[in-house]
């Protein structure tokens, strides 16, 4: 059963912390850039997201976002979980990041 709650690492060395998950599938949390993200202070920033019902399905989907502490951006990351066969938990998801734009005509350039 996969259930989001503890802490998962990215293949590039980025951490998430699950350290509230409700009965309703809400969760938050802390995200930690990876080393190659972030400059000599790697700062926290907040988890806010939610995941399907593990009860109903075994390998659910889920979204969060990440408000960025040290930016002007918001990621959000939409994926699901995956068991292995040897039954460890795997994340897989796509994700969009949003910095601020100055104006209307900059829009273009602020997702990624």
């Amino acid at each position: 059963q996969c259930l989001l709650s503890g802490s998962w690492r990215s293949n590039t060395g980025c951490r998430m912390v699950v350290s509230v998950l409700s009965k309703d599938g809400r969760f938050s949390g802390s995200y930690l850039p990876g080393p190659a993200n972030g400059g000599p202070e790697i700062i926290s920033s907040p988890v806010e997201g939610s995941q399907q019902d593990a009860g109903l399905v075994p390998q659910p989907t889920f979204s969060f976002t990440v408000h960025w502490r040290h930016q002007a951006w918001t990621t959000a990351f939409l994926g699901q979980c995956y068991v292995g066969t040897n039954g460890e938990e795997t994340l897989h998801a796509l994700w969009l990041m949003r910095e601020a734009a100055d104006s209307p005509t900059e829009d273009w350039k602020a997702t990624r």
